[in-house]
């Protein structure tokens, strides 16, 4: 047998129950993990990494049933894993910090020789999750719809489900929340008797800003949990305010009308790659002579997009069915192809603001899991909950992921 196999983990490769994949995998994991400031602990009390006794620990419970999964789907395993309780944190360890030793590394933590057979092992986007008009509703449904509840336990009062913008580490995060969605606004030049399209409802946050600032809004989700507990938000609002909010069970295929402004929060990653160009040019067609578009996106470098576009991943079957996050890049590409005259005008990075909300959203739900649970949701829901926050707060700590607001004009 291959020595790298007999090494990389003592016992376990002797195993006849140790399916091949396992012990590639195993075999792989060893010296990458042996690169990092990470510290594996398993069960016969051997220690992985090149982390000492103060680095970030992942204790591995089953490592049979780790190497295994992640034998099965190289993307998916290790969030299956720790769904499972395969491996868990040290006692001292914050899953973020953990992980994000593996996110700064993630792009080498294949050997070069191996990414080649990439395309061998990448599991192709599921058909049903395309991002039709139907689909769209489904997909939306498995994340959205899950229960105002849930969202209302480790949101901020404003129920706002997006990157915040902080001015300062001490600021709350409400007060990082409605500096964002002024940026928004600001960017899209919206003010008193502005029309204002807004692409995805979200609870209501920015379409109330909106008509506070004097503009009329039309709203546009196809959550319908999002759209009831919106609908209650607007009703708390003076009549004025409320009076110009419009919100619709519509798909943003189905838009019609004209608008000075239109508006869209983190919107675009669920709009699925083959409707980028129905997306923005929707937007295009509805956007009045000298209006402007304001996008807030989360955004990767496009050479990561280029290899990751037709790979489905732990996010995407567990979290958000149906995402594809774009590169700027490929925000521009669609637009000079598909739009009129539309175009980039201005960015404002948000990227280390979102590993901070993050954070925060993850405090927020551990400390209320009591509640959470009360509502009917099990053990396994909260890991995986964990590592999805956890697992985005690396990815944006590190740079790998990154959030921008848009704004667009078109060309004079």
């Amino acid at each position: 047998m291959n020595q790298a196999l007999q090494s990389a983990w003592p016992g376990l490769a002797h195993s006849p129950r140790t399916p091949f994949k396992a012990r590639v995998a195993r075999a792989i994991l060893r010296p990458t993990v042996d690169r990092l400031p990470v510290r594996l602990t398993f069960p016969d009390g051997s220690h992985w990494g090149a982390g000492g006794s103060d680095a970030p620990e992942m204790v591995v419970r089953r490592p049979a049933a780790l190497f295994n999964r992640l034998g099965a789907d190289t993307k998916i395993g290790l969030g299956e894993a720790y769904m499972a309780g395969d491996w868990t944190t040290g006692p001292d360890t914050d899953l973020a910090d953990l992980l994000t030793p593996f996110a700064a590394r993630l792009t080498t933590l294949v050997p070069p020789s191996l990414q080649k057979l990439r395309r061998l092992v990448d599991v192709a986007l599921p058909q049903h999750e395309r991002n039709s008009i139907e689909g769209s509703r489904s997909n939306i449904e498995r994340h959205y719809d899950l229960s105002n509840d849930l969202f209302a336990e480790f949101l901020d009062p404003t129920m706002t489900y997006s990157a915040a913008w902080f001015e300062s580490f001490e600021e709350s995060l409400e007060s990082a929340q409605e500096r964002k969605m002024e940026g928004i606004l600001d960017q899209a030049n919206v003010g008193k008797g502005t029309r204002v399209l807004e692409i995805g409802s979200g609870w209501g946050a920015l379409a109330i800003r909106a008509a506070r600032r004097g503009a009329t809004v039309t709203t546009i989700t196809i959550s319908q949990e999002q759209a009831a507990l919106a609908r209650e938000n607007f009703a708390r609002e003076p009549a004025d305010v409320a009076g110009r909010i419009d919100l619709k069970l519509l798909d943003y295929r189905e838009v019609t009308g004209e608008y000075d402004a239109v508006v869209s929060v983190e919107m675009v990653e669920a709009v699925g790659e083959e409707y980028w160009p129905t997306y923005f040019s929707t937007i295009d067609r509805v956007l009045a002579p000298g209006g402007s578009v304001s996008i807030q996106a989360i955004l990767m470098d496009h050479h990561r997009y280029l290899t990751t576009r037709n790979s489905y991943g732990w996010i995407q079957k567990y979290i958000f069915p149906g995402g594809l996050i774009p590169s700027r890049q490929a925000i521009d590409e669609t637009l000079q192809s598909h739009t009129g005259s539309l175009l980039v005008t201005e960015s404002r990075v948000l990227g280390p603001d979102y590993a901070r909300t993050l954070r925060l959203w993850r405090e927020r739900f551990d400390a209320r899991w009591d509640a959470i649970a009360a509502q009917g949701f099990d053990e396994t829901f909260r890991r995986m909950w964990e590592f999805y926050l956890a697992y985005c707060e690396a990815g944006f700590g590190v740079r790998y992921l990154d959030v921008q607001q848009l704004q667009m004009q078109r060309k004079i």
